[in-house]
């Protein structure tokens, strides 16, 4: 292999011309362990997080209100953080299936 030839995680990355088992196992993406899935399930999470604030703010700005103070907001926004990952991790394995399926 010639120098550079490396992806971000530090792996070879396939020279053209490799056989199609070679391109296919590099096309499935990162393998789903453990850490990674929480990884995943955790960013989903902070995802949820953010889009429920983002929406909060945007009903406070268009004259809406809360019948509770901010303190319950981010109380709030941390049980979507923790619903939205926790989903996030129990499903992804589920989708990741599915989508191997209507691959092949």
């Amino acid at each position: 292999m010639r120098e550079g030839d490396e992806d971000r995680e530090g792996d070879a990355v396939p020279a053209s011309g490799t056989d199609s088992a070679a391109s296919e196992t590099a096309a499935t993406g990162v393998p789903a362990t453990r850490r990674n899935r929480l990884r995943s399930a955790g960013l989903w999470g902070a995802i949820g997080g953010f889009a429920f604030l983002v929406a909060a703010q945007g009903y406070l700005l268009t004259g809406g209100s809360f019948p509770f103070g901010y303190a319950w907001l981010f109380g709030l926004a941390a049980v979507v953080v923790a619903a939205a990952g926790t989903l996030a991790y129990l499903t992804e394995h589920r989708i990741a299936r599915r989508g191997a399926k209507r691959r092949t």
